[in-house]
This record gives C-alpha cells, structure tokens and sequence, in this order.
C-alpha cells in the first residue's frame, strides 16, 4: 500500500471498515491523524483556514488539496478553482465530493494553467521539505501564477518542540522526518518542512516575494500571504 493517506481518506469516504492513521516522526511519539479533519466543512474549520479562504482571490489552484474541503468550500462560495493532489485515491475522492476541477499530479511537475492565488492549507507548503526545497518551490510558484498573483499558506514554528535541547546541527530544525501508518501499512519517510515566520519572510524577500503575516493562532501556528513585487 503506498498511497497511505489516498488509502485512509478513499475508506472513510467509501464507509470502509478502517484502523486510524498514525504519523511517525523523529522527535516524539506517534500520533493519531484523525482522517475526518479531511472532510470538514466551512462551520468546522478553525479561524485561520477561514481567513486563507476569505483572502482568495480570482482563480485559485488549492495544492495538495487532500479530501477537497478547501476547494469545495471555495466552489460553494463561487471560485474558479481547481484542486490539485498527488494521491491518485484522494483525487477520486475529490471529484466524487463534487469539486469540479480535479488534476492528479506532483506540483513540481505541473505546467497547466495560471492562477491569482495558489492556495495550500493544512501546513502544505511542508511538501518543500527543506529550506532549499522551499526555494525551489517559491519559483516553481513564479511560473503558476498572474502578475499581481498570490500564494497562500501556513506553516508552524517548531522549536518548541526542541525546549532544553540542543537545535539539531547541520540541517534546519523545521524540517521532520516523518511517514504514516495505516492497516500496519506505512509509507516511505519523507522530509516535512515547518519554517518559522522570520525566516520565512526573509526567503520570500531574497526571491523577490513580499511576505505578510496574517494571523497567529497562539499555538506556533501561523498564516502567510506571499505576492510577487
């Protein structure tokens, strides 16, 4: 089983008799993903995810979209989006939940369309995986978007994570080595960014982005607006 979230999300839609989804990572004990936090609707989203839907603006492209809810939600309010999803299981998933624009494919292979706002939520600008991977990202996203275009995501300061510890040496603390586990299936490890919001601005300011921090939700987590200068 490779397409481990793709798997657990198809279950839950389809009614499947399920086990819970595990994420493992390198600095602490395994946690439970509940696989419902895929599937909420605009009354259950938390203040920050409302706010990245309220600054969307014109076409919208929502990577890494996962069960749809995002794009759904912005399809009800009457967006032109699309969403985009690497897990061939969770893009059936979408377009079986109604989104009318579905696109199977790693953004970093994508060249399809141009977008006023690239939207990713649910930390998914973690699919840069490192600070270099960011980079690339950022002007992968230079190639997607309109003139006057914007990116919006959010992303999570861990360094609480390293309290009375030394910061790892040698790589930046924000990127997790990470992989799921679902029916004792687990994925491959992958590398799962987290960048702090200063260092986050300056990237951005380096790759000719201006960066704006829109809300903190007091819990490390934060939402970002990225346009081009």
């Amino acid at each position: 089983m490779s397409d481990i979230l793709g798997q657990a999300i198809s279950d839950y839609y389809y009614n499947r008799p399920m086990k819970k989804l595990w994420v493992h990572d390198d600095y602490g004990p395994n946690m439970e993903m509940p696989v419902a936090h895929y599937f909420r609707d605009e009354k259950k989203m938390p203040e920050l995810e409302l706010r990245a839907l309220d600054l969307c603006k014109g076409k919208v492209l929502d990577i890494g979209a996962g069960a749809g809810s995002h794009a759904l939600a912005l399809q009800n309010r009457g967006f032109d989006v699309t969403a985009l999803e690497i897990s061939p299981l969770a893009a059936e998933v979408i377009k079986a939940r109604g989104v009318k624009k579905v696109i199977q494919e790693d953004i970093f292979k994508y060249e399809g369309e141009v977008y006023d706002t690239l939207l990713l939520m649910m930390n998914g600008i973690g699919l840069s995986s490192t600070i270099e991977g960011l980079k690339r990202f950022l002007k992968k996203s230079k190639t997607l978007i309109n003139p006057g275009g914007q990116l919006v995501f959010d992303s999570s300061d861990v360094a609480y994570l390293y309290e009375g510890e030394v910061m790892p040496m040698g790589y930046y603390y924000g990127e997790i080595k990470c992989r799921y586990e679902y029916k004792k299936e687990y994925s491959n490890w992958l590398i799962w960014l987290y960048i702090d919001p200063d260092y986050l601005q300056r990237i951005a300011h380096q790759l000719d982005f201006d960066c704006e921090i829109i809300f903190e939700d007091g819990h490390h987590q934060y939402l970002a607006q990225l346009t081009m200068k």
